[in-house]
């Protein structure tokens, strides 16, 4: 795979209102360094203990993004730097990022994770869990996060009729969340669409994609 090639593919092609999120997931240091060194500036890790020393060894204007599944007792290592978290799924998991962001002196920018697949999943909030918790009056004390849109991951399948009303539905929802009045909400962004399905999620509105295969090929696997 030719990583340079790629992002200037994905930065020409991609519409104005849709931000590229290389994830960069199990890739080496210098894999990274070549898709920087072609212009890309945000990349999105999943696992905390892999983020934060890329962070450390790659230059400090890269936006990093945490886009997997965050425990409550790692959020204290990414607080310092992070961009943005695509990934919250409880309430208690923002109020730890809050009370984080507090000691900081930061205010941190959240993404809801929404459940909108029909394969099985841990981790997501469903479409009435969003809407209560923005309309709980508790939020406004949260004066160290923004909630500022919506990420969801289709169901894993060729049925492209499926994956884009999954997609609809998503965009659906960050359009009703958008209406609710909270100082702590600001819909922005709309994180759907990967490598198998980024070309559907652009069409149903999303403004970020997190592309890693169709960048770098596929991933690497972890030695064991």
């Amino acid at each position: 795979m030719n990583i340079k090639n790629n992002i200037t593919k994905f930065s020409q092609n991609l519409p104005p209102t849709c931000q590229l999120i290389v994830v960069s997931k199990t890739q080496p240091i210098e894999k990274i360094r070549e898709a920087y060194d072609a212009g890309q500036r945000v990349f999105g890790e999943n696992k905390v203990q892999e983020l934060v020393p890329k962070a450390e060894a790659l230059p400090t204007d890269i936006q990093w993004h945490l886009i997997g599944h965050l425990q409550s007792n790692k959020v204290k290592y990414i607080t310092p730097f992070v961009h943005l978290i695509h990934s919250v799924d409880s309430l208690r998991l923002l109020e730890e990022i809050n009370k984080q962001a507090l000691k900081a002196g930061r205010v941190i920018s959240c993404l809801l994770q929404v459940h909108i697949a029909e394969e099985e999943t841990k981790f997501g909030f469903s479409p009435d869990e969003v809407i209560a918790l923005v309309n709980n009056a508790d939020l406004e004390n949260l004066k160290g996060i923004q909630i500022t849109g919506l990420m969801g991951m289709a169901t894993f399948t060729e049925n492209t009729d499926q994956v884009r009303k999954e997609f609809r539905s998503l965009k659906k929802l960050f359009d009703d969340v958008k209406k609710i009045n909270s100082s702590r909400v600001a819909m922005k962004e709309l994180s759907m669409g990967m490598s198998g399905d980024y070309t559907i999620a652009i069409e149903e509105g999303s403004t970020m994609i997190r592309i890693g295969t169709a960048i770098f090929g596929e991933r690497n696997k972890p030695t064991t």
